[in-house]
């Protein structure tokens, strides 16, 4: 039998409006063979290696099952490959609970060892991948992330009443958010700008702008499509992600990419990402972050950077994602 005529089952339930579900639904439009699995069970729920393990089991038996995300089976009678983007839920303190050292430990690590492959999406997520799990560095490919062509330096650009400094994230501790908002309090009395924050707010965040006598310059944008995103890239006079761990950090290649200053941390995959195109600063100081801003809004090497990030983000492409997933697949269905 083929490789081309063999089944794929490609885990869909990871398709969503968030970093691991654009790339969950980019690379399932570039394997048009496969064949989705669905379950009211949610890929991150602590039941669901064992739900995984069950209905592999019960299915017409695949030849191959792929997780764009972290599911995996506890159990190898069905072939798999799966997706570890970072292992941010250990390695970083603000994410780390015992439950979840106790899951990667028990579940991922073996899963690692059963896999066929193991994909990730940078360098530095691979190297550390192959640290933890001490499987061989060859059965871990880094496959990187892409970029829409929607974001792009050309089109409308999001129409606010001031100059603005845009922060992407998600509430989530690791995001960093307290210390953004805090580098822009310092500046605050010395710039016209606002902070714009991606989704709603929490309470905490809402209790710290009030903190910081900030309610009037700081607001937070909702949920957004592809294209309203890259019009609030296109209209930020910089982007501040100095996230505390990412395994990649797509907002720094999407602000790259429409030509915004971008600010972002000199932690895990995010100097390999956004190269000598970004202003990396230390994200555990409050200073360094206001002063990066500082200098990214005064400086007039800003335009320089702004030049290379547009040349350097070309490398980033779902299309090139897309053949380094399928070239892992077809492999191991040659297997």
């Amino acid at each position: 039998m083929s490789a081309a005529s063999k089944v794929l089952l490609f885990d869909a339930r990871w398709i969503g409006d968030h970093g691991i579900g654009r790339f969950a639904r980019e690379v399932r439009t570039r394997i048009p063979g496969a064949q989705d699995f669905q379950s009211r069970i949610k890929p991150w729920s602590a039941f669901d290696a064992a739900h995984l393990s069950l209905r592999l089991g019960s299915l017409r038996k695949p030849a191959l099952f792929y997780s764009p995300g972290y599911s995996a089976p506890l159990t190898a009678r069905v072939p798999f490959i799966f997706t570890i983007h970072d292992l941010n839920h250990i390695d970083c303190a603000e994410s780390r609970t015992y439950a979840k050292e106790l899951y990667y430990e028990r579940v991922m690590k073996p899963a690692c060892r059963l896999a066929r492959a193991v994909l990730t999406v940078s360098q530095y997520s691979r190297d550390r991948i192959c640290e933890w799990s001490g499987i061989e560095p060859g059965r871990v490919v880094n496959v990187s992330n892409g970029v829409d062509p929607v974001f792009t330096p050309i089109g409308e650009k999001y129409a606010h009443p001031r100059p603005y400094v845009l922060c992407m994230g998600n509430r989530k501790p690791h995001k960093n958010e307290a210390r953004t908002l805090l580098a822009f309090a310092q500046l605050a009395p010395r710039i016209s700008h606002d902070l714009l924050f991606s989704g709603v707010p929490s309470d905490s965040l809402l209790k710290l702008i009030q903190e910081t006598d900030l309610s009037g310059r700081v607001h937070f944008l909702g949920r957004r499509s592809d294209a309203e995103l890259a019009s609030v890239y296109r209209g930020a006079e910089a982007l501040l992600f100095v996230s505390l761990h990412e395994g990649f950090g797509l907002p720094v290649v999407e602000a790259m990419a429409c030509g915004t200053p971008v600010i972002t941390s000199n932690v895990c995959a995010l100097p390999e990402v956004a190269g000598n195109a970004a202003r990396i600063v230390d994200p555990l100081s409050v200073d360094a972050i206001a002063a990066a801003l500082w200098a990214s809004l005064t400086d007039n090497t800003t335009l320089a950077r702004v030049r290379e990030g547009l040349g350097a983000v070309a490398k980033y492409s779902w299309e090139r994602t897309g053949v380094e997933v399928r070239r892992v697949i077809e492999s191991c269905l040659r297997e």
